[in-house]
């Protein structure tokens, strides 16, 4: 019994391990298309509590699925070998048993497949809370928080309460049977021992068998009901662990890019409608986009929001993958391309980048964990990042808080894009890098972009600031409801227009309607 525990735990932790970095290791491999499937308190959910409920689940089997059936048959046989028609009384008990776990099997696996998405809800509730805890203390939202946190509590509890309340019907069923075993054997044993069929040592022999065949029940009863809460966990797993990526590489990949050009050749793009669905519905984004940009080239991409200027982006590194046309970079299809090494060159800047805990070095090497300290403080000086990390008493050892809230807007977008510069990249993506910066950060950001350019890279920027395209791009592509209404220059785009400025020519662009 002390060696079944300890292997058992020993088992059990393993498969717990082995489920959580398998799930993690396939999460890895999603496209953005997988992951938009999943919330990602869910994922966590999965990783967590559905894990640990199929983890127990699983050491209980270990210690009981083998020796319960083998003592239950073994019994079995005993009693049919001493007297076969007073031992139907167990096959009757062992047919009303199942038939009550068929019972609370069929209806509490449905209640508990949707008590863990409940789960999901509770924990992206506290996710939500404790990301936009400055917020909520701003607004004085405590009270509603609160009060939302209660109600998904409260249906989680209620939720919980009715399936237990089904489970719970497990344990008189299984004292019924016991006890009315008992009694049956008493009363027909009797009877066969008087009429001469039965010896009383063969009755009290079988009164032995009769209790370890009803302990062998108990204990499986006890497996079926933990294996009723874990099954609505293991398919909540293997949705995860059996996701394919919606992207792969080709058989033969190329990996290396020879130029920084690009070209949409007539890309439409859609996203798939909806979390879990097939995407037989889908919302179109990007319609006919025929744009070509040369190596070198930095080209600004504006629009209003919801325009589609980031899934237009998102289309050349692979993010997602064009649902019509062909996007090329370096003259070559994008699906040609190792992915791995396609993202090398194709860097992205982020409007909302993470800073992850550790020093400034160790996140500047999460854009190539090979580089070395020397590659990194060149790409910094380069950019112009290195003035204010020098000014750190630790310089490049400085160690930075969960999302670099010790450093300023303005530092961590120069850091973003050293970072995303160490791979040598042939294109660098800048998502509305500027937006929430002051005037100051603002121009030190401009002035890093500028010494950019003459890296000869290809850029591609996203931006709301007409003042910031008008200054750093040879070309711009103005969207409008998923389509370009306008590819030109600057100047180009102000003598089109009745004005004299970008940022006027830009609203008459968006708001005439002949356009």
């Amino acid at each position: 019994g002390v060696l079944a525990g300890i292997f058992a735990a020993r088992a059990s932790s393993g498969f717990a391990c082995n489920l959580r970095d398998g799930m993690y290791e396939n999460i890895q491999t999603f496209s953005f298309s997988n992951i938009d499937k999943y919330s990602t308190a869910g994922l966590v959910t999965r990783m967590t509590t559905d894990v640990t409920n199929v983890q127990n689940s699983y050491q209980m089997i270990l210690r009981i699925a083998v020796r319960a059936p083998l003592m239950l048959i073994c019994s079995m046989i005993m009693c049919f070998a001493i007297h076969a028609r007073l031992s139907l009384i167990f096959v009757a008990a062992i047919v009303v048993l199942s038939a009550v776990l068929l019972f609370i099997m069929s209806h509490a696996t449905r209640i508990f497949d949707v008590v863990f998405r409940k789960y999901d809800d509770l924990n992206a509730s506290v996710q939500e809370n404790v990301s936009a805890i400055r917020v909520v203390k701003s607004y004085v939202r405590e009270d509603y928080e609160n009060e939302k946190f209660t109600r998904a509590a409260q249906n989680l509890y209620r939720l919980f309460t009715k399936a237990e309340g089904i489970l719970a019907f497990n344990n008189p069923a299984m004292m019924l049977v016991v006890y009315g075993c008992i009694l049956l054997l008493s009363w027909f044993g009797a009877r066969f021992v008087v009429a001469g069929a039965l010896t009383t040592g063969q009755l009290t022999s079988m009164f032995s068998y009769v209790m370890s065949i009803l302990m062998s029940l108990m204990m499986l009863s006890m497996i079926f009901v933990m294996m009723t809460m874990s099954a609505a966990s293991g398919r909540r797993i293997a949705e995860v662990l059996t996701e394919v990526p919606d992207m792969e590489n080709a058989r033969n990949p190329v990996k290396e890019i020879p130029d920084g050009r690009i070209d949409f050749d007539h890309v439409s793009f859609a996203y798939k409608a909806g979390k879990g669905l097939e995407g037989e519905e889908r919302e179109e984004t990007l319609t006919d986009i025929d744009l070509h940009i040369r190596s070198g080239e930095t080209i600004g991409i504006i629009g209003g929001t919801g325009c589609g200027k980031s899934s237009l982006v998102n289309l050349v590194s692979r993010l997602y993958d064009a649902s019509e046309g062909t996007v090329r970079v370096g003259g070559r299809n994008v699906k040609d391309y190792d992915l791995e090494a396609l993202r090398n060159q194709v860097a992205v800047v982020l409007q909302k980048n993470v800073l992850f805990s550790g020093t400034i070095l160790k996140n500047l090497r999460w854009g190539n964990e090979n580089a070395t300290q020397e590659e990194c403080m060149e790409a910094c000086r380069q950019s112009c990042a290195d003035e204010f990390i020098n000014r750190f008493p630790d310089g490049y050892e400085t160690y930075l808080e969960q999302g670099g809230s010790n450093v300023s807007g303005g530092q961590k977008q120069r850091l973003f894009i050293v970072l995303a510069l160490i791979p040598g990249p042939e294109v660098v993506f800048l998502d509305e890098l500027t937006t929430g910066l002051d005037t100051k950060a603002r121009r030190e950001v401009w002035n890093h972009l500028l010494s950019l350019r003459q890296k000869g890279l290809t850029i591609l920027l996203t931006s709301h600031f007409m003042d910031e395209v008008a200054i750093l791009c040879d070309r711009i592509a103005i969207l409008k409801k998923g389509q370009i209404i306008f590819e030109g220059t600057v100047d180009d785009a102000v003598t089109r227009s009745p004005h004299d400025n970008l940022e006027d020519a830009y609203l008459w662009f968006m708001e005439s309607e002949e356009i």
